[in-house]
This record gives C-alpha cells, sequence and structure tokens, in this order.
C-alpha cells in the first residue's frame, strides 16, 4: 500500500457491470478523473477474485497517479492480499471491528439511513460513512430513501466525512451541501463521462458555497 494522502471530498464514482463493462471501463475512468472524480469504487457483485485481480491492478495505477483513492466494494480478502487504498463494506461484508484490525486503508461503511450505525461505525475505526438512498435509485429502484435532511442530523453527531448516495443528479445535487463526498452511478456513467462528470463536480461544488 502506498504512502498517499487522501481528501475524502467530492465526485465518488461507482462502477457498474453494465455500464462500466470491463471492456470500456478503463477508458470511462480516465474520463472521469479528467473531468473531476476524487474517488472511485471498484463493484463487481459477480466476477471471480481471480478474474479480476489484473484489472484493479490497472485501476489501482491509474487511480494512484492522479491521487485518486481507489475503493474496492466487499471484497475484503482480496482488498487485503492487494493493498488496495481503500474498501467498502456493507451490513452483510462481516464484523467491522474484525475488518479494521485486518484492513489497514481507508475504510468506508453503508450506514443506509441509520445514524446509529454510522455512530457505532465510526467508534470502530470507520474513515467515513455513506447515507442513502438519498433519492429514488436507477440503480437500486427497491432502496429506501431516506432523504437529505439525514446528511445534517449526522454532521452535528459525526465527525469523520459522510458520502451521500442514490438518485443523485445536477438537479438535486443542491440539497448535499451537508455531504462531504456524493457518490453516482448512473448520473456519471449514462452518456460522456467527463462532462457528466464536470457537470457533477461543479453542481456539488456550488452547493457546498451556497451553504456559506
Amino acid at each position: 500500500m502506498s504512502g498517499q494522502t487522501y481528501d475524502l471530498v467530492g465526485l465518488y464514482g461507482i462502477s457498474d457491470e453494465k455500464l462500466t463493462p470491463f471492456s470500456t471501463l478503463i477508458t470511462q475512468v480516465q474520463e472521469a478523473i479528467a473531468s473531476g472524480m476524487k474517488i472511485f469504487q471498484f463493484r463487481d457483485k459477480n466476477s471471480l477474485d481471480k478474474d479480476i485481480i489484473e484489472i484493479i491492478k490497472h485501476l489501482m495505477h491509474i487511480c494512484a497517479s492522479s491521487n485518486v483513492l481507489f475503493v474496492l466494494n466487499d471484497r475484503i480478502e482480496l482488498a487485503i492480499k492487494l493493498g488496495v487504498p481503500g474498501l467498502h463494506i456493507g451490513k452483510d461484508d462481516g464484523n467491522l471491528a474484525s475488518v479494521r484490525k485486518r484492513f489497514k486503508g481507508i475504510l468506508g461503511v453503508s450506514s443506509y439511513g441509520d445514524i446509529s450505525r454510522a455512530k457505532e461505525a465510526q467508534s470502530q475505526g470507520a474513515d467515513y460513512v455513506a447515507f442513502g438512498a438519498i433519492f429514488p435509485s436507477l440503480t437500486k429502484p427497491n432502496a429506501m430513501c431516506v432523504g437529505a435532511e439525514i446528511l445534517a442530523e449526522a454532521k452535528t453527531v459525526l465527525d469523520i466525512p459522510i458520502c451521500a448516495i442514490g438518485g443523485i443528479s445536477k438537479d438535486n445535487i443542491q440539497l448535499l451541501k451537508n455531504a462531504d463526498m456524493f457518490a453516482t452511478i448512473s448520473s456519471l456513467w449514462n452518456g460522456n463521462p467527463r462532462q457528466n462528470a464536470q457537470n457533477l463536480a461543479e453542481s456539488f461544488m456550488r452547493a457546498k458555497l451556497a451553504k456559506y
């Protein structure tokens, strides 16, 4: 694992097996990075570990060369084996305290709509927590919407960065002024990732500035 440091802020892109197939993923990630993506999560629920090791290594290199945080979703053993800089886990991905002891990089935890879970994650060493779905999501249509209001409440009780996820677009991003990061799939990868990343990053910055 490198000694790089990362700011947990801004546009957080997440891969999707349909919108970012392996044949185009590298190019899409490079385009998004060029226009302001600060964090990239590789999320693949179906492939065997052995079939994704090489593309993970390639993506890690691309991200590191631009000081973009690379995050692996769920695959704890593979994350440790490859020394990835970031790992994101959900409620079904093992005991957080145990993962924290074994994984030394940046650890993110899904908190859904549960502030108590987020506080517990913080106490056990999580580096950031994610709340969502904030808005109705095309990627996860059955996910419960928790609303943007939870972000303001979370800010008052948490000391670690907060990520908003779920249904985020340039049309509703102005409601995310209390988030440090915003994670997106459809709004980033549908169409032109370079232009989408620029539009989303600029809209988020305006929302943050409007807070003051």
